[in-house]
């Protein structure tokens, strides 16, 4: 059984949001999971299909693998660095505003 990952950083969503996407695919052969992302509306659907290609892509390459083989066996959305911003407020006052950022792992393997 052999594992090839991909790492995505720094994505611009959030990652509760994010983790909606990777559910969708967590357990399923890589076909049906292009599938899934491909027509799923969500955002973090377009951005998880961009690493799991590129898992995808690291498999065939690296191990020689066929797509029809491998299976993904670990999607991760782990948060990355928050951006600070501010917007003001009455009288003076600021609120803060949380930009914040995820790290996607994708990891598919071969075999059952």
């Amino acid at each position: 059984m052999q594992r090839s990952k991909a790492v995505t950083k720094y994505i611009r969503i959030a990652p509760r949001k994010a983790r909606l996407a990777a559910g969708l695919i967590r357990g399923l052969n890589v076909e049906d999971a292009l599938i899934q992302l491909q027509f799923s509306e969500l955002k973090g659907g377009r951005l998880l299909l961009r690493t799991l290609k590129s898992a995808v892509a690291n498999a065939e390459t690296i191990h020689g693998a066929q797509r029809r083989d491998l299976k993904v066996d670990e999607v991760r959305v782990d948060p990355g660095p928050i951006i600070k911003r501010a917007k003001p407020k009455n009288r003076g006052g600021r609120a803060p505003i949380k930009k914040r950022t995820s790290h996607f792992t994708v990891v598919v393997r071969t075999g059952s």
